[in-house]
Formats: structure tokens, C-alpha cells, sequence
């Protein structure tokens, strides 16, 4: 059934795209002998392997740069140029779910055909006495003030639960749960680390409310995806995941001010009502969520502005249970940022990567019967929020 206000739009190009190739590279707290470049191309060379392709019939290259200092393009015509593909249209978008809905639009639009996306991250993070480098950027607010990633985030958790009446312990059950999904995963960097709600409560304090199990981890590794028509992907020997609808939204640049909970609240609610119209479904036709997890909080957010219950009711409603796998919505199931990994850009890519696994049904931790899943990647206290959803069969 299809929720009420969420009638699909005909006729959009996105409805053309399949993602035949999904896959992570090993995932670990320090991938040893490796940079982010060869872990960039171990997800391109496992991507393409999933997808039964070689380079030869790859047209598209999205590629996040190892190099900070270089762009998007820059980098994909570098990968091009190593891998000797020729001419190739490239990608601009540098965050995973903006880079596939613009490699999805050339390849509707035939500017491509086969567009590989593909994200890794290794050896950037050698001092490990303080939060990784890229939470606490160099401007006005940062360097003076010490406003790093998990204070930004703070500071919107302390004003919903001054609102709304949300709780530490609901925030603690989102981690829990999330962490207890990595537990059961053999390819998250803390597999078999058991983690309860009083364990999340138990850790040291981070930023007020975030203890240590509320926040993510940083790690190593990478990801990849294939995009191509659906026309091609019939003619493949792979099973297939399908673009429903996707958007992105935002409300100011990332890491330059700082967030509340009146700027960033209801971000990625425009964006969501998009993507749910153009695949013609709502919140309660989605069987699994992979949603952006830096912190507990921003799964109540999430589920909030995504519409999933109204605002203000997003600690409730996780306190019922429904991110569990026997819940109405699982949620990040691979054990997300919390514990599978967190690897820079990339593990934004690891949520379309999960979330088709799940619709095509070879997933850590599958959930039975998933047909639809939506995922999400946000950052800087949430001053955007890009959604996408995908199905195990084309939109009608």
C-alpha cells in the first residue's frame, strides 16, 4: 500500500538505472601496506567483479580523490588515464549519493552507459590522540572554539531533548542497536563487540549528550557501485537493484557555521517527499533503512524529517523497537558507521552499497522479504541531507 501524498511522478529518467555492481573493500581500524589510492582501487576492481564487467565496457568514472588537494574531475581523469578507458564522461559530485543520481542522469540522458563510483580511504589518520582531522576543519568556530563535528551535533541533540522531552537512554537504544547489527557482521571492524543500552550510557562523556557508543568510529577501507540501464543490466549474469527515486537537500556549506536545531531540524524533508513521489511510495513501504549514523541522535532526526513519525516523536519512536531486525524498520543493518566502518567519503557510498545488497538479498545481517530500502548520508550537524531509494525491481 502505498502511503497517502506520495503519488510517483511518471516518466523519470532515474526510473532507466540500475546499480549492478556493489561491494566494500575489507574494512579495518588501519588497513596495513595499503594507501587511499589502492584501496580506491580494490572497490573499483570488487565493484566491477559484482557486476561481471572489466574496465573495456566501463563509459563514466566518479571518483573521489585520494589527494584533498585535487577535484572530482581531476581525479576520475586520472583513474581514466591509468586504467586507459579513453574518453569518459566524469562526475563533479563528491559525496556518494549526489555522485550517483549525476552519473545516473548522464547515463539516462546517453552521455554514458556503464559509470563506476568508487570511494577509499587509508592512512590519513595516524595521529590517534585526537578525533580525526577532518571533524575539526580549519575556521572561525573550529580553531578558537572548539566546535568539532561532535559538538555541532550536540548542540541540535540537547535542543530536541529540551523540546521534546527525548531521553539519553533512547539515544542509547539507537546505538545499541546499531552496534549490536555489527556485532553479527563478520566484516565490521568491531565484529563481535556486544554493546548494550547501560554500555552506551557507561561510556565517557565525548560532547554532551554523545557518550563514546553514541558516536561513530573512523577506520579504513573503501566502496564502489556500478551504475547502467536497466535494458543492460537484463543482459547481465547479476542480480540487480534499481533506482526508485533520490534527492538532495541542504541548508548552508559544511563545517563553516554552527548548526541548531531551528536550521537543520527538518532537513532532508523536501528532499525525502521528492524521492518517495518519484518512487511512487511512502515511509511505510520501506523495508529497510540504511541511514546516515555519525551519531544516535541523527537516526531520531532522520526518522523525523524524513516522516517517519512527526516531529518531536522520534525518540518514542525508537524506544518501540523499530530499528531492530525484528522491527518495523531495521536499521544501518551491516552495524553502520557505529561499527561496520567509517572510512571518510566512502562510507557514505557503504549505505547504497548495504541497501542494495539488501533488495537483491546477499546482505550481512539480511532482512527476509526486503524489497525497498532507503539510505541517507548527511554531515557538519546536518546541513545536508541526500536521500536515495532502492528496489528489487524497477518502478512501475
Amino acid at each position: 500500500m502505498t502511503d497517502a501524498g506520495f503519488e510517483r511522478r511518471s516518466h523519470n529518467p532515474l526510473h532507466r538505472i540500475a546499480i549492478v555492481g556493489a561491494y566494500n573493500t575489507p574494512q579495518a581500524k588501519r588497513l596495513d601496506g595499503h594507501t587511499s589510492a589502492s584501496v580506491t582501487m580494490m572497490a573499483i576492481r570488487g565493484a566491477l567483479d559484482d557486476a561481471g564487467l572489466s574496465y573495456a565496457d566501463v563509459d563514466g568514472l566518479s571518483i573521489t580523490p585520494t589527494d584533498p588537494s585535487r577535484s572530482q574531475k581531476d581525479e576520475s581523469l586520472d583513474w581514466a588515464y591509468r586504467a586507459r578507458l579513453g574518453n569518459v564522461w566524469v562526475g563533479g559530485a563528491m559525496i556518494a549519493i549526489p555522485a550517483l543520481l549525476e552519473a545516473s542522469l548522464a547515463i539516462a540522458s546517453g552521455q554514458c552507459s556503464v559509470v563506476v563510483v568508487a570511494s577509499g580511504q587509508a592512512g590519513l589518520y595516524t595521529d590517534r590522540s585526537s578525533t580525526a582531522p577532518w571533524t575539526r576543519p580549519a575556521n572561525e568556530f573550529v580553531e578558537c572554539w572548539g566546535l568539532y563535528t561532535a559538538a555541532e551535533y550536540a548542540l541540535v541533540a540537547r535542543r530536541h531533548m529540551h523540546q521534546f522531552g527525548t531521553t539519553a537512554e533512547q539515544l542509547a537504544l539507537a546505538a545499541a542497536t546499531i552496534r549490536t547489527y555489527g556485532a553479527a557482521n563478520p566484516a565490521a571492524v568491531h565484529f563481535g563487540r556486544q554493546v548494550t543500552v547501560e554500555t552506551v550510557l557507561s561510556s565517557p562523556l565525548i560532547a554532551e549528550p554523545f557518550h563514546l557508543l553514541d558516536c561513530s568510529m573512523t577506520s579504513e577501507g573503501g566502496a564502489g557501485i556500478v551504475l547502467t540501464t536497466t535494458e543492460r543490466a537484463r543482459d547481465l549474469d547479476t542480480r540487480a537493484a534499481f533506482v526508485l527515486g533520490g534527492a538532495v537537500e541542504g541548508c548552508a556549506p559544511g563545517y563553516t557555521y554552527p548548526p541548531t536545531y531551528e536550521l537543520v531540524g527538518n532537513v532532508g524533508r523536501a528532499g525525502s517527499a521528492r524521492a518517495f513521489a518519484m518512487a511512487g511510495v511512502g515511509p511505510s513501504d520501506v523495508d529497510v533503512c540504511e541511514l546516515y549514523d555519525p551519531f544516535s541522535f541523527e537516526l531520531i532526526r532522520q526518522f523525523e524529517a524524513f516522516g517517519f513519525c512527526a516531529e518531536g516523536e522520534g525518540g518514542p519512536f525508537v524506544e518501540s523497537g523499530i530499528m531492530a531486525p525484528d522491527g518495523q524498520f531495521p536499521t544501518c543493518t551491516d552495524g553502520g558507521t557505529m561499527s561496520h566502518s567509517h572510512t571518510g567519503v566512502s562510507q557514505m557510498l557503504q549505505k547504497i552499497v548495504q541497501a542494495v545488497r539488501q533488495v537483491r538479498g546477499d546482505a550481512p545481517n539480511q532482512i527476509q522479504g526486503a524489497e525497498v530500502a532507503m539510505c541517507s548520508s548527511a554531515g557538519s550537524g546536518s546541513m545536508f541531507n541526500p536521500v536515495l531509494l532502492v528496489g528489487n525491481s524497477p518502478a512501475s
